[in-house]
């Protein structure tokens, strides 16, 4: 068995002085860090005093938090959103379809050509339109180049063209030269969707349906009605809020809410006739007098979008297009 050699005494006098020197190192670190935090914490706690007494010295009040909103249930949202569509009633018993049309064919055709433009130059357009091809035959019969000339205006014009020659020869062949009065036939049509079969169903035909655009969706978000982008999954939602009964001019009101007042950049909060009851308010501008200049149309005093407006429209007619 191997025994280890025991350390001679020198060793083992160096080997302590090594430890002692080792703990006192250690001992002055932790002292230091100790003062370092101590200091810090005094620092941090000055700079907090200062930035109040900074702030009240320069005569500013801090800036509150605005106070979260209370969870709304289901029932209560609902009743918010009728009492808006009523109070939207009293602010547009006017509210109409703002495409000029005199037959469900001209509806389709204009609603098609609204697509990526105004309902004001689709009433600038159509009236030569209709003048060339007032039927569906007449339409299917067109040559290319001179219908995509004539609704040149509205822009995108080929794709529109193909639309509409590829709807009016559908409704030549398959429906006997007459509009269908069911969605499930109208959304077979090239160029029609549900927004634009809802819009002749419930214009044309009477049949109830709410047409989601970019205005409805936007104003259906800030009510809180829904919180989908979906046009499908918004209609949906809606829907379930509303008698059947109202979709068709709930769309009229909101739509025209969104075009004169819930602008999408700037809306006119501090003009707005139901800012008590909607939940995004103070997303534009607040100010009474700065909000009134941003109201569109006949609220602002200006031309609306028909060249032959109904006869209970308040504002005037929309001009026709200058000749070119």
């Amino acid at each position: 068995m191997n025994e280890t050699p025991e350390k001679p005494a020198a060793a083992k006098k160096a080997t302590a002085k090594k430890t002692a020197a080792t703990k006192t190192t250690a001992k002055k670190a932790a002292t230091a860090k100790t003062t370092a935090k101590k200091t810090t914490a005094g620092t941090s706690a000055k700079k907090a005093t200062a930035k109040p007494a900074a702030t009240a010295a320069a005569g500013k009040t801090p800036a509150k938090k605005a106070p979260a909103r209370k969870p709304e249930s289901r029932a209560a949202m609902v009743r918010r959103a009728r009492r808006i569509n009523r109070e939207l009633a009293e602010l547009y018993p006017y509210a109409h379809p703002e495409l000029d049309f005199t037959n469900s064919f001209e509806l389709l055709v204009a609603t098609v050509l609204s697509a990526q433009t105004t309902d004001l130059r689709v009433n600038q357009t159509t009236p030569r339109l209709f003048a060339v091809c007032p039927t569906p035959e007449d339409m299917a019969a067109m040559d290319p180049e001179r219908l995509e000339e004539l609704i040149r205006p509205t822009g995108f014009f080929r794709a529109k063209a193909k639309s509409l020659l590829g709807l009016s020869a559908a409704l030549r062949d398959r429906f006997g030269g007459e509009v269908p009065g069911r969605l499930e036939d109208l959304v077979t049509l090239p160029g029609v969707g549900r927004k634009t079969a809802n819009v002749v169903l419930g214009n044309a035909f009477g049949v109830p349906g709410i047409t989601v655009d970019t205005h409805f969706g936007r104003l259906a978000r800030r009510f809180g009605w829904t919180t989908a982008e979906d046009a499908e999954k918004v209609e949906a939602d809606v829907a379930e809020i509303f008698p059947k009964s109202e979709w068709t001019m709930l769309s009229h009101r909101v739509v025209f809410h969104g075009r004169r007042v819930c602008h999408s950049r700037k809306p006119a909060c501090g003009a707005c006739a139901i800012a008590p009851l909607c939940p995004a308010y103070g997303e534009g501008e607040t100010d009474p007098e700065k909000a009134k200049k941003l109201l569109k149309y006949e609220l602002g005093g200006k031309p609306g979008q028909r060249l032959k407006p109904p006869a209970d429209y308040p504002g005037q007619p929309a001009p026709p297009m200058a000749a070119s």
